[in-house]
Parts: C-alpha cells; structure tokens; sequence
C-alpha cells in the first residue's frame, strides 16, 4: 500500500505538547498581528491629519522648513514598510490556526514559509537600518571635519 493513497497522508503525528505550544504561538503572533495592524492605522491617520494640519496652517509657499508632501509621503512610507512584516505575521497566524486544528501539512508548508518571509524582511530592514546608521556617522564626521577646516 502506497502511503500517498491513504486519507492520512498529508497528516502530521505531532505530540499534544508541542500541539499546545503551537497553538500557544498561534494567539500570540494574532495578538501582535492585530495590533500592528491597529498601530499601522493609527500611523495612517496620523499621516492625514499631519497632512491637513499644514495644508491648513500653510499660509503661502515660501514657509521655510519641510514640505508637506514630503511629511504625508514619509508617514506613508512608514505605513507601507510596516505593513508586510505585519501581514506576514497574521497569515502565519492563520496557517498555524488551521494547522492546530487540521494537522494538515500544507498549512504547517503555508505557516513556515510566511514566518520566513517575515524573518528575511525584518533581517533585510535591519540590515538596511544599520547601514543607515553607520551611513549618517560617516557623514556626520565628514561634515564636521569639512566645517572644522573652514
């Protein structure tokens, strides 16, 4: 008998403690979803109202200082970065629910592989957050260094 044909193929024996575990993770990758995701309106929002504020405010164009454009465009670029690591996080979540519940290994292939894309993007946007860092030092010490000389 192939293991293939049998209706318990695509099943997954796992241990009831690992199971609860599991489920365990499940609620707290929800919790932390779910609150990114109330977090990435609030940003949204304050995005709006950042924005009408100046544009209410602005009595000409020759105001020195940041544009509005680029203050709506920089919360929304915030709201853009966070999102995918957000969503990514909640459809682990999912998966992992219908793992918990189904054994199923197409859910648990589902969970792993969005739990890793969460991971590389978060790894990608550290990684990209230190040059950053190391970036405006470098900068920062050419900047006085030149305003030293003069």
């Amino acid at each position: 008998m192939v293991m293939g044909n049998t209706p318990d193929a695509s099943k997954i024996d796992i241990s009831p403690g690992t199971l609860r575990n599991l489920n365990t993770l499940r609620k707290w990758t929800m919790f932390l979803s779910v609150t990114g995701f109330i977090f990435l309106g609030l940003i949204i929002i304050l995005g709006i109202l950042t924005g009408t504020f100046f544009t209410a405010f602005n009595q000409s164009n020759k105001i020195p200082g940041i544009p509005d454009l680029l203050v709506i465009a920089a919360f929304a670029g915030v709201a853009l970065i966070d999102f995918f690591p957000i969503f990514f996080l909640y459809r682990f979540s999912k998966h992992l629910a219908d793992f918990v519940t189904t054994r199923d290994r197409k859910s648990i292939h589902h969970a792993i592989r969005d739990i890793k894309r969460f991971f590389i993007f978060i790894g990608i946007l550290v990684i990209l957050l230190i040059a950053g860092y190391f970036s405006s030092l470098l900068f920062t010490g050419i900047w006085k260094s030149f305003l030293q000389g003069i």
